[in-house]
């Protein structure tokens, strides 16, 4: 089965042919004397960071074997929980230097490694990381929205020939990308209001949050788990504004932004020790000065008086919503890096909640605004 160490491809090629070898009983599993052996033999063809790992792995185990699939979703970048708990518990220390301490590397590879100690607690992590980045794909959800935020703001800047609090202009709520409490049948703006901002002051600090935060943490935890926490952001927040303001409009992707910032706050804080990353107690003082400073505006907007009575400006309740997420959703996905999200019990216990959430803003949606016979500003 370990015939080949070099790729979890040759693995499985060559594995079969070898396994009896190794596990003549079939058990699944194979003595650790014998693991070391096969990473004494075949360990000049893994990547320096990685046989660490698996030796780490051979030493820390208590039970004297390891885990066929274990070895598998390692050599695939598929680590399963049951094998960080075997590094993570044992009594081994990773004998080589810190990745911070490496010398003679070019600029890509400081690049990775300063994301690694930006986004990740643990060093075993990190080094994995630093090994396993490809830049394949690269970070494009996050690049790509923003492209898309920006380039919808200077159409309406254009159209409107208004940069700064574009919502005061009197057809700036004639859009139909966002929300609007007399239109909220038209699904698609509980998502697409994150393409209408309020201006450009509002606009500038949400791109630099989600470039500064998102990136990184696309880089590290893949496109698809980044914009799933941006998406239940966004989303999250245009139905809680339909819910606790029910007669405010929603504009900006700040919902979407806070829950990544939120997120990466919470990791940081939760591991802070493990966390490497430089001046982290300065950065983590301006990160949240900037999310006051923003949410503060918006607070201040949504009650100053409105260009077009008796429609008010924009809720700010959708940065409360973003947060929600991060803290929840948003902290158990930045805490398994490469982890299977179905092996943790906090994922499914969060996941219900959200859904539960959205199931009771939509019948709200459906029901409440007629029973409470609200008065609701006029559709644009």
């Amino acid at each position: 089965m370990y015939y080949c160490l070099a790729s979890s491809e040759s693995i499985q090629c060559n594995g079969n042919m070898h396994y009896m070898q190794f596990d003549p009983e079939n058990t699944g599993y194979i003595s650790t004397e014998k693991f070391r052996n096969l990473l004494q033999r075949y360990g000049s063809e893994l990547d320096p960071h990685k046989l660490e790992v698996l030796l780490a792995l051979a030493d820390n185990n208590s039970e004297g074997k390891i885990c066929y699939q274990d070895f598998v979703n390692l050599m695939s970048n598929k680590r399963s929980n049951s094998f960080r708990q075997a590094i993570l518990q044992g009594n081994r220390r990773l004998c080589s230097k810190a990745l911070l301490e490496e010398t003679g590397l070019s600029l890509s590879q400081r690049l990775i490694r300063h994301v690694a100690y930006e986004t990740l607690p643990r060093e075993i992590d990190r080094k994995w990381y630093y090994d396993s980045y490809t830049c394949c794909p690269p970070p494009w959800f996050m690049i790509a929205i923003t492209i898309v935020e920006v380039a919808f703001f200077l159409y309406n800047g254009v159209v409107l020939d208004r940069f700064v609090l574009q919502v005061t202009h009197p057809l700036y709520l004639k859009n139909s990308l966002l929300y609007h409490p007399q239109l909220r049948a038209q699904a698609w703006r509980y998502l697409t209001y994150i393409f209408m901002h309020a201006g450009i002051e509002h606009l500038g600090l949400n791109v630099v949050l989600q470039l500064v935060v998102g990136v990184p943490l696309e880089m590290v935890h893949g496109a698809a788990r980044i914009g799933f926490v941006y998406i239940a952001g966004v989303l999250a927040g245009s139905l809680a504004v339909s819910i606790a303001d029910m007669t405010a409009p929603v504009v900006g992707s700040s919902g979407g932004v806070y829950a990544l910032v939120s997120a990466h706050l919470a990791n940081i804080v939760m591991n802070w020790s493990g966390m490497k990353c430089q001046f982290k107690l300065l950065r983590v003082a301006v990160a949240l000065i900037c999310m006051s400073f923003e949410f503060g505006r918006a607070v201040w907007l949504r009650f100053y008086p409105s260009a077009y009575p008796p429609c008010p400006h924009p809720s700010f309740v959708a940065h409360l919503g973003g947060v929600a997420v991060g803290i929840t959703l948003g902290v158990v996905i930045l805490r398994n890096y490469e982890q299977r999200l179905q092996d943790q019990s906090l994922w499914w216990i969060f996941s219900s909640m959200y859904v539960v959430f959205v199931l009771f803003a939509i019948f709200w949606n459906i029901f409440a605004y007629s029973l409470l016979d609200l008065k609701l500003p006029p559709p644009p």
